[in-house]
C-alpha cells in the first residue's frame, strides 16, 4: 500500500507576531527619527546653517526638551501642559471626525453616481479636481466669515472645512474602485438579469472596499489637518490649532512643538481605527484574518 505524503499546510504568522512585529518597526523608525533631528540638530549649529531655517536651540530644541515640556506647568501651581494638549486634542478630534463623517458620506455619494455615469463623470471629475488646487489657507477665512454671518459658529466652520479636504480622496477612490470590476463580470451580471442595485451589491461593492478605506485612512489624515487650518483663522480658545496660534505669538517654539507631536499622535490614532474598521468588514467579507 503506498504511502501518500501530506505536505503541512503553511500558515502565515499569527496577529501576536504580526502586532510584535509593527510594534517593533514603529520603534526602529521612531529611534531613526530621533537620531536625524539631533545629528541634524548639531551638524546645524556647529555649522551654523540657517537654511531652510536658522538651526538653533529656540527653532530645533533637543527631543527631550520637547518631552519634559509636556509634564511642565503653563502656570503656577496649575495643570502639566499634556493635561491641556489632551483636551485640544479632544476638541480638534471632534471637528476632524466631524467633517470627516461629512466628507465621506458627500464623497461616497458622488462616486456612485459617476461610477455609473460616464457622462457626469466627464462634466463633474475636472470641477472636482479643480476644487482642490485652491488653497485651504485662502478659504477656511472665507467659510468662517460667510457662516459666521448666517449665526452658525462653533464646531460646523471647521467641520466644513475638514469636509472640504476629505471629500476629494474618498471620490476618486471610490470611482476607481467601482468601476474595478472586469467589463467581463459586470456581463455575467447582465446574463443574470441583476438589477443595478444587485450589481452593486453583489460585484461593485466587494471589489471596491480595498479602494474606499485606503482612500478613508488618507481622508481622516486630511480632515485633521482642515480642523486644525479651520481653528488659526477663528482666534479659537481650545483645540491644537489654537495651541500652534498662542505658541506662535508669545515665541514659544518648544509648546508648538509640543502641540505637533500631540497632532501627529491623534492623526496616527485615527487611522489606526480606520484601519482597524477596514480589517472588520474586510473579514466580515471573507477575507483571511
Amino acid at each position: 500500500m503506498s504511502a501518500i505524503a501530506v505536505e503541512p499546510s503553511k500558515r502565515g504568522p499569527g496577529a501576536l507576531q504580526r502586532g510584535a512585529r509593527r510594534a517593533l518597526l514603529l520603534a526602529l523608525g521612531l529611534v531613526a527619527l530621533w537620531g536625524l533631528w539631533e545629528a541634524y540638530r548639531w551638524l546645524g549649529i556647529r555649522e551654523g546653517w540657517t537654511w531652510p531655517i536658522k538651526v538653533n536651540d529656540t527653532n530645533m530644541p533637543e527631543i527631550s526638551t520637547i518631552w519634559h515640556a509636556f509634564g511642565q506647568s503653563l502656570q503656577p501651581d496649575g495643570p502639566p501642559l499634556r493635561h491641556y494638549l489632551w483636551h485640544y486634542s479632544l476638541f480638534t478630534g471632534k471637528e476632524a471626525l466631524a467633517g470627516f463623517a461629512l466628507g465621506a458620506i458627500i464623497g461616497f455619494l458622488l462616486a456612485v453616481v459617476l461610477a455609473h455615469s460616464r457622462l457626469l463623470r466627464r462634466g463633474l471629475l475636472p470641477y472636482i479636481i479643480v476644487s482642490q488646487t485652491v488653497p485651504i489657507l485662502a478659504i477656511a477665512p472665507m467659510v468662517v466669515v460667510v457662516l459666521g454671518n448666517l449665526g452658525l459658529d462653533g464646531l460646523l466652520p471647521k467641520a466644513i472645512i475638514s469636509m472640504y479636504l476629505c471629500f476629494f480622496p474618498v471620490t476618486i477612490g471610490m470611482v476607481k474602485g467601482l468601476r474595478s470590476p472586469d467589463p467581463l463580470q459586470l456581463d455575467l451580471m447582465r446574463t443574470y438579469s441583476a438589477s443595478q442595485a444587485q450589481t452593486f451589491r453583489k460585484l461593485r461593492w466587494p471589489a471596491a472596499t480595498a479602494f474606499l478605506f485606503t482612500s478613508l485612512k488618507v481622508a481622516i489624515a486630511t480632515s485633521l489637518v482642515g480642523a486644525i487650518v479651520g481653528e488659526l483663522p477663528t482666534g479659537a480658545q481650545a483645540g491644537l490649532g489654537a495651541r500652534l496660534l498662542s505658541g506662535s505669538y508669545y515665541g514659544q517654539t518648544v509648546q508648538i512643538w509640543s502641540a505637533l507631536v500631540m497632532a501627529s499622535l491623534l492623526g496616527l490614532g485615527l487611522v489606526f481605527l480606520v484601519g482597524m474598521a477596514e480589517r472588520l468588514v474586510l473579514r466580515s467579507q471573507g477575507a483571511p484574518p
